[in-house]
């Protein structure tokens, strides 16, 4: 584990670097998994998101070449003319692999029973999007995911489910623990920023050839 960055790479090693396949852990909990050259990310891999979703592609020293998003339930994002809870079908996915709920127990998310979320919140996927302090939090209300750009929040105000009832959210975690996480339906702060996670694996492998010299 490296002292500096919080991270930790579970493989072989070639000449210091990272070769083979193997496991590159961050700090914030996303995972790569597949193959290394040279201590870049090269060939066939993933980056696992704590959330269950993960970013599958194929790499070329570091940067993704050509991948695809999938969610925890295996939804496939698509950046361009996705359908997903369109105007001509308004299923969420939980919908199209069972078939509609009956009458009164309409899904009001794609999970069948949508964590709590704080009045005047709305449900992220991810966690609940606070407009008073413009950030996006866990379920559990203890991390900080991150910011959404203006267009996006404007969407999630339009589209997303908004907390009407006042819950104690520490009291709600404690007992029944932490509310599983549930696919994002839009880009968010999870989605990929493989660039960043690259550098960072980068700056890894200097610190470990500088200590080799």
């Amino acid at each position: 584990m490296s002292n500096w960055s919080g991270t930790t790479y579970d493989g072989p090693l070639k000449n210091e670097w990272f070769e083979g396949d193997g496991t590159f852990e961050f700090p914030n909990g996303v995972v790569y998994i597949g193959q290394f050259r040279k201590g870049e990310f090269h060939g066939q891999g993933a980056l696992v998101y704590p959330n269950g979703g993960r970013y599958k592609a194929t790499w070329e020293r570091g940067f993704a070449v050509e991948g695809k998003y999938l969610f925890n339930d295996d939804l496939l994002y698509k950046d361009k003319n996705w359908q997903y809870v369109s105007q001509g079908d308004r299923r969420f996915y939980t919908e199209v692999l069972e078939g509609l709920q009956p009458a009164g127990k309409t899904l009001l998310t794609n999970e069948k029973e949508p964590p709590p979320i704080p009045k005047g919140t709305y449900d992220y996927g991810s966690g609940y999007y606070d407009p008073a302090t413009e950030q996006v939090m866990s379920y559990d209300g203890k991390r900080e995911l991150g910011f959404v750009p203006e267009v996006e929040e404007q969407w999630i105000k339009e589209h997303c489910r908004k907390g009407f009832e006042d819950i104690n959210i520490g009291a709600v975690s404690a007992s029944s623990g932490e509310p599983s996480s549930s696919p994002k339906r839009q880009q968010s702060a999870d989605t990929p920023k493989v660039e960043a996670e690259q550098e960072s694996v980068q700056e890894e492998q200097s610190e470990e050839s500088s200590d080799t010299q």
